[in-house]
Parts: C-alpha cells; sequence; structure tokens
C-alpha cells in the first residue's frame, strides 16, 4: 500500500507550481513557515515512508502534499546514492553539503525530475519562491536523513 501524505486540505497555505509551501520544523532560513516542534512535519512522513514508497511504480496523487512527498522520495533516493560510498558520518557529511550545493532546478528548467507533474512559475518571482524553498527542505531533508543514515558512533547503519 502506498503512503499518502497527511496533509491534504491544508487551508491557507501558500503554493508555488502546485507545490505546498509546508510549514518545516526547521532552523533553517527560507520562506517555509514554522511548524511546531512536537508536530510531524512533510520531510518526518517522507523520511517514514521512504522505504515502503520507493517501491512502488505507481503512486496515486491525492492531494498536492502528495506531489511534495514524491518530490522528496525522489531526493532522499539521490542523496542516499550519494551516502553509497561514505564509511563515515564525516564523510557523508560533505558529500550531503557537496548535493546542497548543487543548483536546485525548477519546473520547466533542465534538470527538473519531474516535467509535466507540477506547473510552471507564472513569474521569476514564483520561481524564487519555489527554488528557496525547495532549496530549505533539500537541506532539511538532508540534516535528517544523517541522522538516520548514520549510528551515533559515525558508522553506516545498514537498516535504512
Amino acid at each position: 500500500m502506498v503512503y499518502h501524505s497527511s496533509f491534504v486540505g491544508e487551508e491557507g497555505i501558500t503554493k508555488a507550481c502546485g507545490f505546498p509551501l509546508l510549514p518545516l520544523k526547521s532552523h533553517i532560513k527560507g520562506p517555509a513557515p514554522v511548524s511546531d516542534q512536537g508536530k510531524t512535519d512533510i520531510v518526518d512522513e517522507a523520511i517514514t515512508f521512504f522505504r515502503a514508497n520507493v517501491f512502488f511504480r505507481n503512486f496515486d496523487v491525492k492531494s498536492p502534499a502528495d506531489k511534495l512527498l514524491i518530490y522528496l522520495t525522489f531526493y532522499i533516493n539521490v542523496a542516499l546514492k550519494r551516502l553509497e560510498g561514505c564509511r563515515t558520518l564525516a564523510e557523508g557529511t560533505k558529500a550531503i553539503i557537496n548535493l546542497g550545493l548543487e543548483k536546485v532546478p525548477v519546473p520547466g528548467e533542465s534538470g527538473f525530475p519531474f516535467p509535466g507533474l507540477f506547473v510552471l512559475p507564472q513569474s521569476q518571482k514564483e520561481a524564487e519562491l519555489l527554488r528557496n524553498y525547495l532549496k530549505q527542505i533539500r537541506e532539511e531533508t538532508s540534516g535528517r536523513l544523517l541522522s538516520v543514515a548514520y549510528r551515533p558512533n559515525g558508522t553506516p547503519n545498514k537498516c535504512l
């Protein structure tokens, strides 16, 4: 069974190119609203559901938050591939930082992984808003992923 996001019907949430700009439990500066630390956010859902959702070829999108969940699942997969050869937390951190320095494409630009799933930006301002949100959510996801991908002693966690 595919796991869908619990963030359905989020009233008053700003959207950019069909992406809902959902609140994050984050200390990273960006356009995302700040979420309560005790609540589950979309990054928590993406990491929790990653193992189950990655095995499905088809994903029935039920809400805009599901599109963000698909994007994050793809990003987690890319990040884990970068971490494959890293034997220590220090090496993994360096690999993730390098991934974070890469340009973040938005719909309509080359390198964006899901053409057709998201609408094209209507203005440069919307494109920059989405780019900044995706950069923030990728950085937040990377930080949390490192804490799951490595044990407290700094060795890789093969159970991810």
